[in-house]
């Protein structure tokens, strides 16, 4: 396990109920759409109109913040945004990402950056067609791709964004260098990296995020690593508060920093249901500092 650098924990304020991305407020727990896919995040779901239902339902619980990409079968997820939630309530904000390409049913991680300025034109397009939207609320560039300068994939969206089709910029998987070297090109607003109580690569990115506004969404944030093991710390205090494992790396995360915004995905209503309470479960000092401590 990498070693932490930094404690981000909170133990002794409630966290906040919501977190700003830009221009909007929202929610503090959102919703990752990778998983209404077909398997290998390729194609179509075995059963669409659950893939609907489930996104409808999380509007319903709460939910004002949906993730998703163009890769995300590719085309599907965004489809079945539009699909199931077009038009969006007031308050609902549909963030989406382009410059990851899926190579097909076969594909394996990871997956070919493409950051041209005419393929990033392109995709965002396609993604307003698919998610029947005059403008993309948060617009992400999902990689910086390594063969063309950054200047010139986020001068494309900046120009996107001058002409309305897309109201704000985040960046994903990037380094603290990156987001600097980017936040001289565009206005950045949120940064998408891998995180969670298990592993914790990105702590000098979460603590830029903190320092400078940005909001933090932690991708793959329910894998606790071997303290999700029954010995474990997490496990231990999840069955004293009768919750899930899952639930309660959701809930570090929500005490973890004041600009994380988790974005636990599902395909099932039944885990939709449950992700969703994990932001009423409340630890003690001591739980959140043994958890903390045997995670270091």
């Amino acid at each position: 396990m990498d070693p932490v650098t930094k404690s981000h924990l909170n133990t002794t304020a409630q966290p906040s109920k919501t977190v700003k991305v830009g221009q909007f407020e929202v929610n503090r727990l959102g919703y990752g759409a990778m998983r209404l896919t077909g398997e290998g995040v390729f194609g179509e779901p075995k059963d669409p109109a659950n893939a609907r239902k489930v996104l409808q339902r999380a509007v319903e619980l709460g939910v004002n913040f949906i993730d998703t990409a163009d890769c995300y079968g590719p085309e599907v997820s965004e489809r079945l945004i539009g699909e199931a939630l077009a038009p969006y309530k007031s308050g609902l904000v549909i963030a989406t990402k382009a410059g990851l390409v899926h190579p097909g049913p076969n594909g394996k991680p990871p997956l070919p950056i493409v950051g041209n300025p005419g393929y990033i034109f392109q995709q965002v397009e396609l993604s307003l067609r698919r998610l029947k939207t005059d403008a993309l609320d948060l617009w992400q560039l999902h990689a910086i791709d390594p063969k063309v300068p950054v200047e010139e994939t986020l001068g494309a969206a900046v120009k996107l964004q001058e002409q309305g089709k897309i109201k704000e910029i985040g960046l994903s998987n990037v380094t603290l260098a990156e987001i600097k070297q980017a936040s001289k090109v565009a206005r950045i607003v949120s940064v998408q990296n891998i995180y969670n109580v298990g592993y914790r690569p990105n702590e000098d990115v979460l603590t830029y995020c903190e320092e400078n506004g940005l909001a933090f969404l932690p991708w793959f944030p329910m894998m606790g690593g071997g303290l999700a093991q029954r010995t474990g710390k997490l496990e231990q205090s999840a069955r004293r508060h009768n919750a899930t494992s899952s639930q309660l790396s959701i809930a570090w995360l929500l005490h973890c920093s004041p600009v994380m915004l988790p974005i636990p995905g599902t395909s099932s209503l039944k885990h939709l249901e449950e992700n969703m309470k994990a932001a009423g479960i409340i630890l003690s000092d001591k739980e959140w500092a043994e958890i903390e401590a045997e995670a270091k």
